[in-house]
């Protein structure tokens, strides 16, 4: 894992999310599920969900696409987003390091 390619708490759980909803990932699912995650710890605006997708996105943890235009959405579309294997790389990579952290600190008699 080269310097620069740890994943941010808060960007750990976006990817965590989109990995749950699966092919419901778009906006305000990706929020919801943040939230839940979340719960307690801290809270999620839906402006910084969407700017930690862009983010994952620029770094290719995260593709997005449009889906077509519906009428109860105004004739809007919906973004939708899916993580890519180097994204779910990321996740596995951050969750070793938490796991070490946490046998390191439970072999001093910490977090028991």
């Amino acid at each position: 894992m080269a310097k620069g390619d740890t994943l941010g708490e808060f960007e750990l759980l976006i990817l965590a999310a989109l990995m749950m909803l699966g092919d419901n990932a778009y906006g305000m699912t990706i929020h919801e599920q943040t939230e839940k995650l979340a719960e307690g710890l801290r809270t999620v605006s839906l402006g910084a969900v969407y700017t930690t997708l862009d983010r994952l996105e620029q770094k290719g943890y995260v593709k997005s696409w449009f889906a077509n235009p519906t009428p109860e959405r105004g004739g809007r579309s919906k973004r939708f987003f899916e993580i890519t294997g180097t994204g779910e790389l990321a996740v596995k990579n951050s969750m070793k390091l938490a796991g070490n952290v946490l046998a390191g600190l439970q072999e001093i008699g910490g977090l028991t």
